[in-house]
């Protein structure tokens, strides 16, 4: 019998000073590490063009993060920090929020955000989540008063160079959702997104709505006991198309990141007649080893926290022992984790 998969097992030491809390003064100035089942390669992130070729499909996720992070008061004068998790109800201006306060809020009690800007009435709960209602439409006001929601493990505020960094070139703006990035996304610029184009390499996008729960820990030491969390996720037909030819003509789909992984893969298991079909919902997929991925040949991503599920994706795509060797490696040789980090390249594991 099997031994269960433990969170214990995809734990790593890493030294604070890789953690890249601030972005370089380029997107793809980042380092690239191609990861071939344990034969491992230093490139640089503009060398991707070489390493793709013609009639492969890069899928990219085209979500725009929300100026989720708000500041103020509770009606009892004390102070809170609220999330604006997923908005549930634009007519009615109702969201799902993070709450971090003193005390809990009451059912019925009121916040005052952004310097007496925003109003925001506790209405319900939803699990770990406060469903709060606005006093006006609440996209415009978190573009208008918001701060940008960077990581917790930046330990610092979000400045001006947030609002544009952890964001995409290629976002959507009416699929403004996100309170997160996709950030394997981050390192692509315009002139290596014309490059791929100009080397024969086709672009598609996918949409998946990243809740904060991407940061949660695996609270269950057996993975078989998590409960993963539900974001929004769309494949669009036309992408569905593009895969599905791709495939028929021997060409690799290339993800990049694990939003975009998780979406293609949670289609294939709605897939009509072996084909890919346009699917749109709430995804719980939960991709840890052993999976058979039935979409993605190849993955751009970046180094994760110890511990995480997308950690744990990962390793079922490229094989734990070489995304071991690879975090190993990446450590010695001073590669920068997280969200404004370097990059990694897996091929799929053949195990």
């Amino acid at each position: 019998m099997t031994a269960p998969l433990l969170a214990s097992d995809f734990d790593y030491h890493l030294p604070d000073e890789l953690i890249a809390r601030h972005p370089l003064a380029t997107r793809s100035a980042s380092r690239l590490l191609h990861v071939q089942g344990d034969t491992l390669t230093d490139l640089q992130f503009v060398d991707l063009p070489n390493l793709l070729n013609q009639g492969d499909l890069l899928v990219l996720n085209d979500t725009k993060v929300m100026k989720a992070r708000l500041f103020g008061v509770k009606d009892t004068g004390g102070a809170v920090e609220v999330l604006v998790e997923r908005i549930i109800d634009h007519d009615k201006r109702l969201a799902h929020c993070h709450v971090r306060a003193s005390r809990a809020l009451k059912l019925g009690q009121t916040v005052t955000l952004a310097d007496g800007n925003i109003r925001a009435v506790m209405c319900g709960r939803a699990e770990n989540l406060f469903i709060l209602q606005f006093d006006a439409p609440i996209l415009a006001d978190l573009e208008k008063y918001g701060q940008m929601p960077i990581p917790p493990y930046f330990e610092r505020t979000a400045d001006d160079t947030d609002d544009t960094r952890y964001q995409t070139v290629f976002h959507n703006p009416a699929k403004q959702a996100s309170v997160a990035s996709p950030t394997a996304s981050l390192h692509f610029d315009e002139q290596t997104l014309q490059t791929l184009k100009d080397r024969g390499v086709q672009i598609a996008f996918v949409t998946l709505h990243v809740g904060a729960g991407t940061f949660a820990p695996v609270k269950t030491d057996n993975l078989s006991d998590h409960i993963m969390h539900a974001e929004y996720a769309h494949l669009p037909q036309k992408t569905a198309d593009l895969i599905n030819t791709t495939k028929a003509g021997g060409g690799q789909i290339i993800a990049v990141g694990t939003t975009v992984t998780r979406t293609l893969e949670t289609a294939h298991l709605h897939r009509v007649n072996g084909k890919l079909t346009e699917f749109s919902g709430d995804t719980q997929i939960f991709i840890y080893p052993p999976y058979e991925f039935g979409v993605v040949d190849r993955l751009i991503t970046n180094f994760h926290l110890p511990k995480s599920t997308l950690l744990m994706l990962v390793s079922a795509f490229a094989g734990t022992d070489n995304i071991k060797h690879a975090y190993a490696h990446a450590i010695a040789e001073h590669y920068r984790f997280f969200s404004y980090g370097d990059a990694m390249l897996l091929d799929k594991s053949s195990s």
